[in-house]
């Protein structure tokens, strides 16, 4: 394995890292931890043993990936957002074995200072604007925004801001095109 890590950073024995990744300044990976190509993980971050990522994945500083929480390829992770794992925490309670499995998929995006409350999956591409609270699944190429979050529309994977007209998009960037059929969003 070919990665940098800073000499602050802790990386425990069993981690799996993959070629090309950067791990900076006072960062802990646990030994379970899979961690893909190219990836970075920014200063004061945390990754817990269940914990899988992708390729070219960016966490930003001050994020902690708990157990039972999975990053697809391509996944943004904005600075001091928040991932969960135990929905109904209590300090007397010990409540490991009831971990909920989140799952951020492919080119996904969660804003600065989000959180992610356990058991849910961001689609493909979503978008979760900064400060948001995501309480349930978010459809792919879906923005969301707001406490809770809400969906106000849609996002290409270049990410600019969608707009159908009978039920079609075309982005004026990347030039990619998209239909939507029965609230699901894809590319044609």
């Amino acid at each position: 394995m070919i990665y940098q890590a800073h000499i602050s950073a802790i990386v425990d024995d069993g981690a799996q890292i993959g070629n090309e990744t950067r791990i900076w300044h006072f960062t802990h990976v646990c030994g379970g931890a899979q961690i893909g190509e190219r990836c970075s993980l920014g200063q004061n971050v945390f990754i817990g043993n269940d914990v899988k990522i992708g390729n070219n994945v960016k966490i930003q500083n001050n994020v902690s990936v708990y157990d039972s929480v999975y990053l697809e390829d391509d996944v943004f992770c904005g600075p001091s957002m928040v991932f969960t794992n135990v929905f109904n925490p209590r300090s007397h309670v010990t409540r490991k074995h009831e971990y909920r499995k989140t799952i951020v998929k492919k080119g996904a995006t969660i804003g600065a200072n989000a959180t992610i409350v356990c058991g849910n999956t961001i689609g493909e591409y979503a978008f979760i604007g900064a400060g948001s609270v995501v309480n349930k699944d978010v459809p792919a190429y879906a923005m969301i925004v707001g406490v809770p979050a809400k969906q106000i529309g849609w996002m290409c994977q270049c990410g600019n801001k969608l707009n159908f007209n009978n039920n079609k998009a075309h982005c004026s960037q990347c030039q990619h095109e998209y239909q939507l059929k029965d609230g699901v969003c894809s590319g044609v």
